[in-house]
């Protein structure tokens, strides 16, 4: 008999959390070694996942100072055995207070220590692990550099923030002008530009997924090449690609983490450049769980029971992404914003598609 074991999922009306949740479901339906009790947090009441969850409850934000005292009495009083975090904004502050949350409530977060996540939160960071380390990268400079990096690489150039997530604020900038309008509109967020080589080519981004266990082998990778909406994985060929794969593996293993490592990178002259490294759970992760490779239960299995799980193979597919809707009783969005919870929620998504 499987063990049954009660998670929490945070950021739950985000495409991340979205995603973990439909993962540990999808562990659920296939009968697996452990059974899933999803809790699901998030500070906004129409957050999707808190109504899809077995039970949801309203946090603060991330940036709150109740922050992490509302996480350890939620986990505590709940028998919580590990969180997953559904959100970059919430990443450093949770793997900071790993050791006091576990230590408090015996949940432990399923993520990489707080310096592996620094070297992906700012992308210059990353950028420097990879020369530092002899990987294939897409080429960078900081804007005071950048009048020797025009002469070098023309235009169009990347002009993306160091710490933004989900492509905002990314531009292919075609002339100087639109190099100055980009980096002024990334300091009006109050984040920090760089300039990065443009890898073009239609059909040609890959996303890999990476599990790296509590002793820093790699637990499985699998890869798709995607395209994108929105900044978001939106069509998807989940396929081999063992090249792609090998690099992804290589990056993973020189972070020195352990948990979920998502790269991104382009082929170019028959080699994959990379150009970003999140180390955390990607929204493509239900994706990845449905072609046979579940990362946020493989990571709750060797993260919490220890096991040494190793995923070789993985079904090829095509997912074709699209906009569904989730229903609930007006009286469920009700009592979540009255009470801070929601309990038994008559949710439901109908089969019209």
């Amino acid at each position: 008999m499987g063990e049954n074991a009660t998670v929490l999922v945070t950021a739950a009306g985000g495409i991340v959390g979205e995603g973990i949740i439909k993962s540990l479901r999808l562990a659920n339906s296939k009968s697996g070694p452990v059974s899933y009790n999803i809790l699901a947090a998030d500070a906004d009441p129409q957050a999707a996942g808190l109504y899809r969850a077995d039970e949801g409850f309203l946090i603060p934000a991330a940036s709150s100072p109740d922050y992490i005292d509302r996480l350890v009495k939620l986990t505590k009083e709940n028998g919580v055995k590990a969180i997953f975090v559904g959100a970059d904004e919430e990443l450093a502050a949770v793997a900071s207070a790993a050791d006091r949350i576990r230590k408090e409530s015996g949940a432990l977060a399923i993520s990489n220590e707080p310096e592996t996540i620094a070297v992906g939160s700012d992308k210059w960071k990353t950028y420097e692990f990879m020369k530092r380390n002899g990987l294939p990268c897409a080429e960078s400079v900081l804007p005071g550099d950048r009048e020797r990096f025009v002469k070098e690489f023309g235009y169009p150039i990347v002009v993306k923030p160091r710490d933004g997530h989900g492509s905002e604020e990314f531009c292919a900038a075609g002339s100087g002008d639109e190099v100055d309008h980009a980096i002024s509109a990334i300091q009006r967020r109050g984040w920090h530009p760089m300039l990065q080589e443009l890898l073009s080519g239609e059909d040609n981004e890959f996303t890999t997924g990476v599990t790296v266990g509590r002793g820093t082998e790699v637990m499985s990778s699998i890869a798709m090449r995607r395209s994108l909406k929105g900044g978001q994985t939106y069509k998807a060929f989940i396929d081999d690609f063992p090249e792609v794969r090998k690099a992804a593996e290589e990056v993973a293993r020189r972070l020195g983490g352990s948990g979920p490592v998502n790269v991104q990178a382009r082929m170019a002259k028959g080699e994959p450049k990379l150009f970003e490294i999140n180390p955390r759970f990607s929204a493509s992760c239900p994706l990845r769980a449905a072609a046979g490779v579940n990362e946020p239960d493989i990571l709750y299995r060797n993260f919490v029971l220890g096991e040494k799980v190793r995923t070789e193979g993985y079904e090829r597919l095509v997912c074709l992404r699209y906009w569904n809707e989730v229903y609930l009783p007006y009286g469920d969005y009700e009592q979540a914003k009255r009470t801070g919870r929601v309990r038994g929620s008559g949710s439901w998504i109908p089969d019209y598609f």
